[in-house]
């Protein structure tokens, strides 16, 4: 009988199995690509699921070559808003992927990781 009423065994097979599922939602956030749009198509950003910048594509409907200073103004507010779009993706995909293990921690996240998360590497966490 254990005096505290905790069964150790239980406790590390339950952080076994904690940290394989950690694993895999890590990988598949790894495999995973989300892209972000702005200005109805004209600027896409691809991210990774670790909300790595991966790719940046511009129309070339978005420049126009008679004004090239307010052109670059709004090919850099496009791709900002693009990038936004992308990491607002990539938060939800995060929460979907590691939401499930912060809940079967009690909903605190990881133990000893500040705001119950901080995960380098994964916003959010």
């Amino acid at each position: 009988m254990n005096p505290g009423g905790m069964d150790m065994q239980a406790l590390l097979q339950q952080a076994q199995q904690m940290q394989q599922q950690l694993a895999e939602a890590q990988e598949a956030l790894d495999e995973a690509e989300v892209e972000g749009t702005s200005g109805g198509g004209l600027v896409k950003v691809k991210l990774s699921g670790r909300g790595q910048v991966e790719d940046i594509t511009v129309d070339p409907k978005a420049v126009d070559p008679s004004d090239a200073e307010e052109t670059a103004q709004t090919v850099a507010d496009l791709v900002l808003a693009a990038i936004r779009d992308a990491e607002a993706q990539v938060e939800r995909l995060q929460q979907e992927k590691m939401g499930p293990l912060a809940e079967g921690l009690g909903g605190g996240g990881m133990p000893g990781m500040p705001g119950g998360g901080g995960m380098p590497g994964l916003p959010g966490f």
